[in-house]
């Protein structure tokens, strides 16, 4: 199949000669006469948003309707019904029955922008669009069908996304059934002038004034930097000289007058912040998370502390006898006790070691009186074991323990659980706790 490239540029307003580019134009015609999911992966600001018109007007479907959706920008709680409709009386605010997207685009191609934002529950619904064409509008229980080609695009990695559990992997495989990547501004650099030179032009047409020239040297440092904003970043740079520069001519003093002095790293906007994080171990969504981790570790803590006090009864855990001097050896010590060690460092000469406060601990193990074996009368007594706590537990007993530092006074005991009055009289409602 014959493919003219130049022409496709042409009717798309695409602008550059990079083979990378005219590798992801190729591929875009020749998939549009099949039915095949498309996904369009680059960066934020490169132009994926002109791969899907391609597709489309180069397919059986040009003459049905093309929808765009920027997933991104809908709220998670209506999306579902943005894209699939419903039935009036099905949530608050549904006065009428609504068809969505996936109706609306019957016939013709719909293309998810961000599909990377989508949340779980919405990927399994656009699941089972693509693998049987039906869906179940909002509030329904009849299945409806459609007829429509999916071409995504998303500027994050998906894959990562799996790994993190964000995006379900059956999905990615069926929508990157022919992946299509655009590549960034920096790796082809020599559009770079015939983009400043499109831009200079249109600016000069809208604010009726001479257009932009660049000198070799400022041609030079725009193709050497990194551009992570891409064509966006590219065409504000170029609007921003045109309106604040009197100077037509470009000199290599103006660009660095108006690039960053510190580039941004080479990630995809959605990931720099997983990337910033990556060596910090599991991140957080919202601050209850944090403070349910922060729950659960003191419980974890406090749960090995007391086996190790209940093994130590029991006389399961030998404690290590003292050294002549008086002090133990960090060797000798437990594993869960040596942490608890502080050094004798200059600041902490005051701290009494473990051996300072406990010199009678071989007495106690020594002395047969004293010990408390498996078979002890008291042995049940001393036995542990762990109750598992809720999170409702949890939050109850921080109430109530609030309460009790402020002798009743719900107000300051309120600020100091940071929630509001009205949060807290529901809660010691809830609990039961006015009748205590």
């Amino acid at each position: 199949m014959s493919i003219d490239i130049q022409q496709i540029k042409h009717r798309f307003g695409i602008i550059g000669n990079s083979p990378l580019l005219d590798h992801a134009i190729r591929t875009a015609v020749q998939v549009a006469p099949t039915d095949m999911s498309v996904l369009v992966i680059g960066e934020s600001g490169v132009g994926k948003e002109s791969f899907p018109k391609i597709i489309h007007q180069n397919s059986v479907r040009k003459h049905g309707p093309y929808i765009a959706v920027n997933c991104g920008a809908i709220p998670e709680g209506t999306i579902d019904s943005e894209l699939f409709g419903h039935l009036k009386g099905s949530f608050t605010g549904a006065i009428t029955d609504r068809k969505g997207y996936f109706q609306e685009a019957s016939g013709g191609t719909i293309f998810l922008d961000e599909v990377g934002e989508l949340p779980l529950a919405t990927q399994a619904r656009l699941l089972r669009v693509l693998e049987t064409g039906e869906f179940i509008p909002v509030g329904a229980s009849q299945t409806q069908k459609t007829d429509v080609r999916i071409v995504a695009a998303t500027n994050v990695n998906l894959h990562e996304a799996v790994e993190r559990g964000l995006f379900r992997e059956d999905l990615l495989f069926r929508l990157n059934t022919v992946p299509i990547e655009v590549p960034p501004l920096r790796s082809r650099a020599k559009d770079i002038p015939l983009l400043f030179r499109l831009f200079a032009s249109m600016s000069a047409e809208r604010y009726n004034m001479p257009s932009l020239r660049l000198t070799p040297e400022a041609t030079e440092l725009l193709e050497a930097y990194r551009w992570p904003g891409n064509i966006r970043e590219l065409r504000n740079f170029t609007d921003r000289i045109s309106v604040l520069e009197e100077e037509r001519l470009v000199t290599a003093e103006m660009v660095r007058k108006y690039l960053p002095k510190t580039p941004s790293a080479d990630y995809h906007p959605a990931l720099r912040a997983s990337a910033a994080t990556a060596g910090e171990g599991s991140s957080f969504a919202n601050e209850r998370e944090i403070l349910y981790q922060i729950l659960f570790d003191m419980k974890k803590d406090m749960a090995e502390m007391k086996s190790l006090v209940a093994g130590i009864m029991r006389g399961e855990v030998k404690i290590p006898s003292t050294s002549a001097h008086g002090e133990y050896t960090p060797g000798e010590l437990h594993p869960s006790l040596t942490a608890a060690v502080l050094p004798r460092e200059e600041g902490f000469s005051s701290v009494p070691t473990i051996a300072e406060d406990y010199t009678h601990t071989e007495e106690i193990t020594d002395t047969p009186e004293r010990h408390v074996g498996p078979h002890h009368p008291r042995a049940e007594e001393l036995e542990y074991e762990e109750q598992p706590l809720s999170l409702e537990d949890i939050e109850r007993n921080v109430i109530i323990a609030a309460l009790a530092r402020h002798d009743g006074r719900r107000r300051p005991a309120a600020e100091d659980l940071k929630i509001s009055e009205r949060t807290l009289y529901r809660k010691i409602k809830e609990y039961g706790l006015d009748a205590e």
